[in-house]
């Protein structure tokens, strides 16, 4: 006999998708000075680079835009992690799953430890039903970035799914230290559903 799991009120939403900002480059010491070994780019005073200028045309709404800046900037080898990851984001929201789930995989490609193509490649593999990867992903992102609570929320609602009830409880649970204040009366009503099925 199965037993269904019924979310309390209204389903819990899952969190978005997570938009990819630029990171420190990896080719600065930890003074902040670049390696002189290093192939440098030359970048006008004034002027935003590729992916710069695709964040805040993102940003701004001018999406068709913002995908041109973030393909320029794949071209030229700028932030290949975060432009792939930002493209894979605009595809996700056009309904083109596969060619953002291939974003997504671009974008760990460059960076096998970017944590924000996990985390958008583990919604796009729930919201296609896909468990398994989904939760691989949720995990990895957790590993690299522990203290983003919205994995472990969504995380949990992947396990409740799995019926994996003691993880999905202590799952949401580690979300809730994550963000202690708001009303979480949702989360904790699931919770206590998930506690009877264990």
């Amino acid at each position: 006999m199965t037993k269904v799991v019924k979310f309390p009120g209204t389903e819990p939403l899952k969190f978005g998708l997570q938009k990819a900002r630029k990171r420190k480059s990896s080719h600065q010491s930890s003074t902040g000075q670049l390696s002189l070994f290093e192939r440098g780019k030359v970048i006008k005073l004034g002027q935003f680079s590729n992916f710069e200028e695709a964040l805040v045309l993102d940003e701004g709404g001018d999406t068709k835009r913002a995908y041109e800046n973030y393909q320029r900037a794949i071209a030229e080898g700028e932030n290949l992690a975060d432009a792939n990851c930002n493209l894979g984001i605009l595809e996700s929201q056009s309904g083109n799953t596969t060619k953002a789930i291939d974003y997504f995989t671009q974008a760990l490609k460059a960076d096998p430890r970017h944590y924000e193509s996990h985390y958008n490649l583990a919604n796009i593999y729930a919201e296609v039903g896909n468990y398994p990867l989904a939760k691989v992903h949720y995990s990895m992102a957790i590993e690299i970035e522990p203290d983003f609570p919205n994995s472990y929320f969504n995380l949990g609602l992947t396990l409740a799914v799995n019926k994996e009830f003691a993880e999905a409880v202590e799952t949401l649970q580690q979300y809730l230290r994550l963000v202690p204040q708001g009303n979480h009366r949702q989360v904790h009503d699931l919770i206590d559903q998930l506690t009877s099925f264990h």
